[in-house]
Parts: C-alpha cells; structure tokens; sequence
C-alpha cells in the first residue's frame, strides 16, 4: 500500500520543486481522502486478483480465523480441530512499539494507521529512522508535512556503508527534512491533540510537538497466540521462529517462512521462502535455502539499493578489499537529470577482482540494483563490469 502513496508524493514534490528553468509547475494542497480510497481500492484488487480468486483454481479450501496449536499435529480454529502431516507458517510480521515512557497514553499511529488518515497533518514526528521510518517520513514531507525523523543511532542506517548515510543525510536535509540522531527518548506526553516528545541529544533536554506521531521501530513477528510451545517450535529472543536452512522448525512437521522467522524484510524474500518451505514440506524437495545475495531497496527519493558485503563485512570475512567510490554529481545522466544527490559504490577482492557488494543511492537504484546482484552472484569481476557494455 505504502508504495502507491510513494509515488503519488513524488509527483507532488516534483510539481513543487521542479528543477527546470522556465518549466512552470505548480501543486494545490493534497486532498488525502481520496488518495486513500484509491490505495484501498487498489490493494483490495491485487489481493483479489493474485490471491483470492486464485484460491478454487488451485484447489485451496479457505477458512477465516485465529489459528493456534493444541498439539504437535493439530491446530485449533473456529472451534474445529484441523491435524495434518505438514504445517507452513506464515503469519508475518506487526509493527513493534518501544518501551518508551508515556507512549501507551497517546494517540500514536504505526506504519498501518498511517495510511489510514484522511488529511495530511501539517506537523509529523517519526519514532525511528529505518527503512519504514524514512519511507513514510520522506512521503507526507513530499504530500506538505513538516516531518522530523528522530533516532537513537548517531547515523542513519548504520549497518550501511558510511557513505550510503552520508548521502542519504544529505539528500534528506537538503529536501528539508528534519533529522535528530543520537537521541534518548525521555518520555511522550500528550496535550490536546499535540503529542511531544521529550528527547536528550548531546546532554540537552528537547521537546518536539507534532500534530500525528508515528513509531516505525521495527517490526515483532505475529507469535504470541500461535501456542507454539505444545507443537515443539522453538522461537528466538524476538519472538521469531527459528527454522533450518530447509525452513524447517524444531518440529520436523513444520515449516515457518516470511517475516514471522525475521529474515530480510522484503515481498520477494518471503515469496522465494514460502516456495522452498511448500517445496520440502510437500514434494519432497529437500531443498536448502540460499539467501547469501539479496538485493535490499528502501523506497526513497533517492532510492538506496544495495546487495552484497559491506566494506566492513568483506573485511571481517578476511577479505583484502579493494573500493571505488562515485559520487552522484560525476555521472552525466544524472547530471542531465539534474538529480545529483547520491552515490555508487563498489567492494571488491583486491586479489581477484571479484564484486563483493554493492551500494546505490540514487533516483533509479531499484532498477541497477538486480544487474549488480547478477555480478555479485556469479562472482562476476571489475573486468567484466568494465568490458560490458551499457547504455
């Protein structure tokens, strides 16, 4: 859902800050209601379209309810009492709240309920800088918020090469966007409507108010009702299932898949997973899982895209690493773009050549990202790269 407002903000935010000179665009203030009807009309149609209408063509029987284990081969739902050779679980993942002081006693909202308003609050706070957190801060910025971003990490993405954060600082500041890091929340109180949120940085106290506060710190897996400890499934310290690399639990009759076992939090991950899963718990397939190469897009305006070993990681593996790092304002089309804001960089075994990793901040990173999962999978070198033609 979110994707669709993603774009429809970005066109906002170009027709108000078109770089053009003597190209004359204007935008009126977002009529939000119907933005979201559209967005719910949408989702409402795909998940008819790729998933409910598919359920009789395939064979499926459908019930709708909350399951949980009685046993290790039988699950409860609706009263009725289901046992079967082979269990998938795939009940995702909820937005995870903080333990802040205060914020159990205000109105909050969560990546869900965000995108459930009807106008577009004229001041935004977000708990939490992440992918979500950046996605859905830069988009009600682009629809006409005034939106501050706050976290606890000194940097943005830390577990990102330093020059994606810097780059995607740069780009956040420069498009107006507030940023507090390295902040301890104190407490979230809430006065009216206004919510404040009262953070110390550097050993000063300071209070943010807004109008709407979102918290976007993470996502827990959807567990707790499942009573998985009758079926002898093992979960982690997150409340994640731990599965094999068959995805298999600790109950060789169940396999779990997506981000109820917290793997890379993307669409496409779950869908490879549940594929495997399906494939071993019912042909047979006895098929490993392999997620070494995955590719990872935040939807941002620029994107960041990046697949493969960090500079750090390659060196913590023991790698000789060699890099190349190309600023956004050195590449021609993005001059012509006159979308300069970002950064290309590429880690390398300095003895074979070979990519390790790469890291995009760019308009269009989503797009170069898979060419450079390809390199990266196939162990492809700089040479090759170079001696590959490109348009």
């Amino acid at each position: 859902p979110s994707k669709t407002f993603v774009r429809a903000g970005e066109i906002n935010h170009i027709a108000k800050n078109n770089p053009f000179v003597g190209l004359h665009t204007l935008a009126g203030n977002v009529d939000l209601a119907p933005l979201i009807k559209q967005k719910n009309d949408l989702v409402t149609d795909l998940r008819n379209t790729k998933y409910v209408d598919l359920i009789d063509d395939y064979g499926f029987k459908l019930i709708k309810g909350e399951a949980k284990f009685v046993d290790e081969k039988t699950v409860e739902v609706n009263g009725m009492h289901l046992s079967a050779k082979r269990f998938l679980i795939a009940t995702g993942a909820s937005p995870a709240v903080p333990n802040i002081p205060g914020l159990e006693e205000v109105d909050y909202l969560t990546s869900t309920t965000l995108l459930e308003l009807k106008q577009v609050p004229k001041r935004l706070t977000v708990i939490g800088s992440g992918y979500i957190g950046m996605e859905l801060g830069q988009l009600f910025h682009h629809l006409g918020s005034e939106v501050t971003l706050m976290q606890r990490s000194p940097r943005l993405l830390k577990g990102y090469d330093p020059e994606v954060s810097e780059a995607i600082t740069q780009a956040l500041t420069e498009q107006g966007i507030n940023l507090v890091t390295g902040a301890t929340f104190d407490r979230v109180e809430q006065d009216g409507e206004i919510k404040k949120v009262y953070v110390t940085v550097d050993g000063r106290t300071k209070v943010v108010e807004s109008d709407q506060l979102l918290v976007a710190t993470g996502r827990k897996p959807n567990t707790t009702t499942l009573n998985l400890e009758v079926a002898g499934v093992e979960v982690g310290s997150r409340g994640e299932i731990l599965i094999d690399e068959y995805s298999k639990t600790t109950n060789s009759s169940i396999y779990a898949a997506g981000d109820v076992t917290l793997g890379p939090q993307f669409v496409y991950v779950a869908a490879y997973q549940g594929g495997i899963a399906a494939g071993n718990a019912i042909g047979g397939l006895n098929k490993k899982l392999n997620l070494e190469v995955v590719p990872g897009v935040t939807f941002t305006a620029p994107a960041i895209a990046t697949v493969g070993l960090t500079e750090q990681q390659a060196k913590e593996k023991g790698y000789e690493v060699k890099t190349s790092v190309l600023p956004l304002d050195a590449v021609p089309r993005a001059l012509v773009n006159r979308e300069t804001t970002g950064v290309f960089k590429l880690v390398a075994d300095a003895k074979t050549m070979k990519i390790l990793g790469v890291h995009v901040v760019a308009e269009n990173a989503g797009e170069v990202i898979y060419a450079v999962t390809l390199a990266v999978k196939f162990g492809l070198t700089v040479e090759d790269l170079r001696e590959t033609m490109a348009p």
